[in-house]
């Protein structure tokens, strides 16, 4: 690789730098061609020096007006509490500096809830110490088959306080069509969905057994995702662990996901996403899509996966587009990972296909450039380790490989597998395409 080329060290400041601090987003400047002193290079990759913005609200001075849901009639037992759970957000969301709590050593059961904002509060706190339960009962969700839990459109939000949140989805997956076939596809609900929040802040929360995804950033800004564990079955349905669609700015830190889907998906419209100290596995990996599905427009740009341990995985770092789509994936970088018998431990699939029987080739596709894999190691449960199938109409572009080393446990044999790709590499690359 040649860190003389200013393109490179953009791209890579540019990935390094999106670091989403909890009181607002980053600036940066650098000139790729201007050695001022802020640069520093660590195993071969150009870091770059940030400054925190603060133009993020402070927290309000005066002291928070807790509403426990307790006091407005939740019961903690197998009743619905849902009316409660309205009544003490809309009081807290109504104050200057509110706090809805949820009590601990208490399991609340809900049905079908939306939080809605503009709150009046500078910042609200839902502080979840206890138990949340989705009710199990299909017809409560008759009206929105999408969503169990959903925060609209509120501002400066905090979730956090170290209990749980339990999608109860064992009734949704036995009625998947992907665990019985003989059943239509039908959706089920996401857990949790953040709307159009902004300043948001998820911390120090277990998220178990979605119906479907766990938790859904969508049209959100300015995110953090911190200290999470998100478990579902390996064999369960579609229970996504982080899902980010039309979403900027936003950081994962310190979380382990185990489910039966991706870790994390981010999806067209999502720009400087952050996924760092990430355990995954079992699932199928840290993905970017699918994208482009139905000839749709997709496009996501300034992604950074650093520090993550992937164990037992269909995938490791995915990039996925189906044919016929249009758009970008680009500046993306996949650093210092570790995979652990992972099926596809690289693979970029830019023939993505869904279903039983074969996908038509079709002539446009969603454009894939600027992607970076440095220092990723460890074992493939399979014989292709690395895999680029990119378009022949719309060639994978800008594909970078720095100290790679891929193999299989024993002697067996690992391989790589590139078609329509240009790339360089730098360092031990293995295995690598028969055209390096």
């Amino acid at each position: 690789m040649n860190y003389n080329n200013p393109k490179l060290h953009f791209l890579l400041s540019l990935s390094l730098a999106l670091f989403i601090a909890s009181n607002g987003p980053l600036s940066f400047s650098f000139n790729p061609n201007q050695n001022d002193g802020r640069r520093s290079t660590h195993n071969g990759v150009l870091m770059t020096r940030f400054s925190r913005s603060t133009r993020s609200p402070s927290p309000s001075s005066s002291s928070p007006q807790v509403f426990n849901v307790d006091d407005f009639g939740a019961r903690g037992d197998r009743s619905d509490d849902s009316q409660a759970f309205y009544k003490a957000w809309n009081r807290a969301c109504s104050s200057k500096f509110g706090v809805v709590l949820v009590p601990k050593n208490r399991v609340y059961h809900l049905k079908p809830i939306t939080f809605s904002g503009p709150c009046k509060s500078s910042q609200i706190t839902m502080r979840i110490s206890g138990t949340i339960k989705a009710s199990p009962r299909r017809s409560d969700y008759e009206k929105d088959t999408r969503h169990w839990m959903v925060f609209d459109n509120v501002q400066n939000l905090r979730v956090e306080g170290g209990g749980t949140i339990n999608g109860n989805g064992r009734k949704w997956w036995r009625n998947s069509c992907k665990i019985n076939k003989a059943l239509p596809c039908t959706h089920a609900p996401t857990a949790v969905t953040f709307y159009e929040c902004k300043n948001l802040r998820v911390a120090n929360l277990r998220s178990k057994n979605a119906q479907q995804m766990h938790i859904n950033f969508q049209k959100c800004e300015n995110v953090q995702a911190v200290n999470l564990r998100v478990i579902a079955p390996g064999n369960s349905p579609n229970t996504d662990g982080i899902h980010i669609t039309d979403t900027q700015d936003i950081q994962i830190m310190n979380s382990v996901i185990r489910t039966g889907d991706d870790c994390i998906s981010i999806v067209s419209g999502s720009k400087n996403v952050r996924a760092t100290d990430i355990t995954c596995g079992p699932g199928h990996g840290i993905s970017i899509g699918s994208l482009g599905a139905d000839n749709s427009e997709a496009e996501v740009s300034n992604v950074m996966v650093n520090r993550a341990r992937i164990s037992g995985t269909t995938n490791g770092v995915r990039i996925k587009t189906w044919q016929g789509g249009s758009g970008y994936a680009k500046n993306i970088l996949f650093q210092n990972i570790e995979m652990i018998n992972v099926t596809n431990p690289i693979i970029i699939d830019q023939n993505y296909c869904d279903q039983d029987e074969p996908c038509h080739e079709k002539r446009s596709a969603v454009k894939i450039s600027d992607v970076v894999y440095n220092n990723i190691r460890g074992t493939s449960d399979s014989e292709v380790a690395v895999k680029f199938e990119c378009s022949r109409s719309s060639p994978c572009e800008g594909i970078s490989l720095t100290n790679v080393n891929l193999v299989r446990e024993g002697d067996g044999v690992v391989e790589a597998s590139c078609e329509n790709v240009s790339f360089d590499k730098s360092g031990r690359v293995f295995p690598r395409c028969s055209n390096t």
